[in-house]
């Protein structure tokens, strides 16, 4: 992955205001890329001291070894996740 497509997606995330959401699509489609997964490759390999916890599956969820973590963050910023969901009328359209 080259530098522009990482620095691309850390300011995307980073544009996301506390208290909102956005998924790895949303964000592969903003920028143009071609999968959501490079969006969560690049979150998980150099998004630690980025809001990463703003980003969901287009589902609503977190992915399994984050959820935990996700959700608690989530919540500080006033974002509930029920039984693990964003609840609908919360996602973006």
């Amino acid at each position: 992955m080259n530098e522009e497509t990482v620095e691309a997606v850390r300011e995307a995330v980073r544009a996301i205001p506390p208290g909102e959401t956005s998924t790895y699509g949303e964000i592969a489609r903003q920028l143009g890329l071609s999968s959501p997964r490079i969006v969560g490759r690049i979150l998980s390999d150099d998004g630690h001291d980025i809001p990463w916890h703003r980003v969901l599956r287009a589902d609503g969820t977190a992915a399994p070894h984050i959820a935990v973590e996700q959700a608690a963050r989530l919540r500080a910023e006033g974002i509930l996740l029920v039984d693990g969901r964003l609840p609908r009328e919360h996602r973006r359209r």
